[in-house]
């Protein structure tokens, strides 16, 4: 195993998974970061990715994005760039890059990354791509400043919503599961209250 994939298996290897799927996925991805040269390739059938389901705990709201290719909401997140291993830098980035956001901190420890969720994902062909899998690594970051939120590209919008609304505008199962784990962290911060600029911006 080298360097890249050393902070990923550290990551998992401290990880408890929550049912007998993801304990699966997990196994699979530990199997693929402990052979691979760099687990992050996107050449290879199966890669890491990581990303991340924002939330701002003064209102009780995740911010989900309009995936243009998948047709659904989803959480942000992507590709490891040449260089990267660290899971967490990987999402904090994209998720900058996605949402415009500079203030985000992993949550609900600021000082402290928790992995949220751990999942293989199948992605259709498209793109020049052919059908592969991503091996997803999940956080939970969190912004105070929730109107400061824009897309990246006007076919890729950002919203604010409730869990709920999040739950019921994503089609997929893996997010709605992780939308759950989220929400029981922002319910044991205290009653929600509305906040400016939470509402939408897309």
């Amino acid at each position: 195993m080298r360097t890249t994939g050393r902070p990923i298996a550290e990551l998992l290897e401290r990880y408890a998974a929550r049912d007998a799927t993801e304990a699966a996925d997990v196994a699979r991805v530990l199997a693929l970061v402990r052979t691979a040269a760099d687990p992050w390739l996107r050449t290879t059938p199966l890669h890491v990715t990581a990303s991340a389901l924002i939330v701002h705990p003064g209102s009780g709201r995740v911010l989900m994005r309009h995936h243009p290719k998948l047709g659904t909401w989803l959480q942000v997140g992507g590709h490891g760039d040449p260089g990267e291993s660290l899971p967490v830098e990987v999402a904090l980035r994209e998720a900058r890059e996605e949402t415009g956001l500079a203030d985000l901190v992993p949550y609900p420890d600021a000082g402290r990354a928790t992995l949220v969720q751990v999942v293989v994902v199948p992605v259709p062909a498209g793109g020049g791509e052919p059908a592969h899998e991503h091996a997803d690594l999940r956080f939970a970051l969190a912004t105070a400043e929730p109107g400061s939120a824009r897309p990246e590209r006007p076919e890729a919008p950002l919203r604010w919503m409730t869990p709920a609304e999040a739950r019921e505008a994503t089609a997929e199962a893996n997010v709605r599961e992780g939308l759950r784990r989220v929400e029981r962290s922002l319910t044991a911060t205290g009653p929600a209250r509305p906040a400016e600029g939470a509402t939408s911006c897309s």
